[in-house]
């Protein structure tokens, strides 16, 4: 009885562990529909092989989707989790067709200080970066904030870790 009960929950732990939360879900499709002026919209997950996995700085195994609507591809999300000083926040970033950011956001952020790295005032430095861009450098490229040091710097590296990843990705073809 133990054993089942057991193997049940290991199953049910790998058919629900690449699952985005629904509450997250909600806020992802709500900046798609924002950003795309679309309610009609699909997201498919783009799939990396393992091989090249490895070699990205940033992670890929279900955190980049392809986003389609009835009319054609509009761009990618991409999906990420950054450290802060104790916990970690989630963000998204926007691509076009062409890997060009239209957008990021923080969905969730987990810190007491720091939040104003959600600010859209503060996001837009990413505008318009691409594979081409070369590595953004906190206090040169991307502005600082006070009592965000950590969270800053956490950002512009998860930015840079992706630009980086996505570069790698085209040059493999495997995008």
């Amino acid at each position: 009885m133990v054993k089942r009960l057991l193997f049940l929950i290991v199953i049910l732990g790998i058919c629900t562990a690449n699952t985005i939360p629904a509450k997250l879900e909600k806020k992802i499709n709500k900046t798609i529909s924002a950003y795309f002026e679309t309610e009609e919209f699909s997201k498919t997950l783009v799939t990396v092989s393992q091989d090249i996995q490895g070699d990205l700085p940033s992670d890929f195994s279900e955190n980049l989707y392809k986003i389609s609507s009835p009319s054609g591809a509009l761009g990618y999300v991409y999906l990420g989790n950054a450290p802060s000083k104790t916990a970690t926040f989630d963000y998204l970033v926007l691509f076009d067709n062409e890997f060009i950011i239209k957008t990021s956001k923080v969905l969730i952020y987990r810190e007491e200080y720091g939040g104003e790295i959600s600010s859209k005032r503060w996001l837009k430095q990413f505008n318009g970066k691409s594979v081409d861009t070369p590595t953004l450098k906190y206090m040169e490229d991307i502005n600082a904030i006070s009592g965000a040091t950590i969270s800053v710097r956490s950002m512009t590296t998860a930015i840079n870790h992706l630009l980086e990843s996505l570069s790698i990705l085209q040059k493999a073809q495997e995008l």
